[in-house]
């Protein structure tokens, strides 16, 4: 007999093989339909989409920049997305569907906003393009912390820090990994401050769907459960994941293992859902975000 005990890898990818895929013995979801569900393509965000093929294997996943998964879930395009968390408060009819998300609890690595001048002095700001989350953090943090209401402009995903004169460039995502080679004058990491700020940890993104979508509560507790066991292996194979995407990102793998296992958390707990509310009260007061909006989550 064999008394080896699993590990937690094995006992993740056990569970997500007995795990039935959406709409299995229940019809067809969406009759004619494919489910569509988007996906930030960061590196951040690859942890959560580990096996979601798998768990989901008659669902259209599409990879994306944030801010586009958030234009095409508002406008129908799909029905379920990992979205910046700003988007579920501007007005959509949306539901937070799973307790997988990113955050961070201190310094997340991938956002971070350079000056070229004292804070204080900031005239200028360069947004990078794929943000809205971590724009509107920027933005709170200049406001609140140094009266600092900057001009906005776009930095396009594939301009460069120095193809801009802006006073201040915020930059996310995998290109913020790495600090550009122009020498600022100082930094930001957008996780740290918050902390530092507010104490609580901040949620960049989480998986919300369109209560407009033609979807029943069957359907949605598979996705639900799909989402959050995907979540559960992608924890369990974080140094794969790494060692998978360094090479892919011109990362070294520690870099890369690092950032995933050290900046980054992927689990909506009560402590992210004081952080999330303390975000949208701050954005709100600035005009950033409609005035009355609650947190919606499913099963709540």
């Amino acid at each position: 007999m064999n008394n080896r005990t699993s590990t937690l890898p094995e006992r993740v990818a056990s569970g997500l093989r007995r795990a039935r895929p959406v709409g299995q013995n229940h019809g067809t979801m969406m009759p004619g339909k494919t489910l569509r569900i988007g996906a930030v393509s960061y590196l951040n965000s690859k942890p959560l989409v580990e096996g979601l093929g798998e768990l989901l294997p008659d669902t259209r996943i599409q990879l994306d920049f944030p801010s586009r998964l958030a234009d095409q879930l508002a406008s129908g395009g799909m029905e379920v997305a990992l979205i910046p968390s700003i988007e579920f408060f501007r007005g959509h009819d949306y539901e937070i569907i799973s307790n997988a998300c990113v955050a961070a609890h201190g310094p997340v690595l991938s956002v971070k906003l350079y000056t070229r001048v004292p804070w204080g002095e900031i005239r200028t700001l360069a947004l990078d393009e794929g943000s809205r989350t971590s724009a509107t953090l920027a933005r709170i943090l200049l406001a609140e912390r140094h009266g600092v209401i900057p001009q906005l402009e776009p930095l396009p995903l594939n301009h460069r820090t120095e193809d801009t004169t802006a006073d201040a460039i915020l930059l996310i995502g995998d290109r913020a990994i790495l600090p550009p080679p122009e020498p600022f004058l100082a930094t930001w990491d957008l996780g740290e401050e918050w902390l530092e700020w507010t104490g609580l940890p901040f949620v960049f993104a989480m998986w919300v769907a369109n209560d407009q979508a033609a979807l029943g509560a069957e359907d949605l507790n598979q996705v639900e459960l799909a989402l959050c066991r995907s979540r559960d292996l992608g924890v369990a194979r974080l140094r794969e994941i790494a060692s998978r995407e360094a090479p892919r990102l011109g990362l070294s793998y520690e870099t890369t293992v690092g950032y995933l296992q050290k900046n980054l958390q992927f689990h909506l707990g009560n402590a992210e859902k004081c952080g999330l509310k303390q975000f949208y009260q701050l954005a709100s007061g600035l005009g950033l975000a409609p005035k009355g909006v609650s947190l919606r989550f499913r099963n709540a």
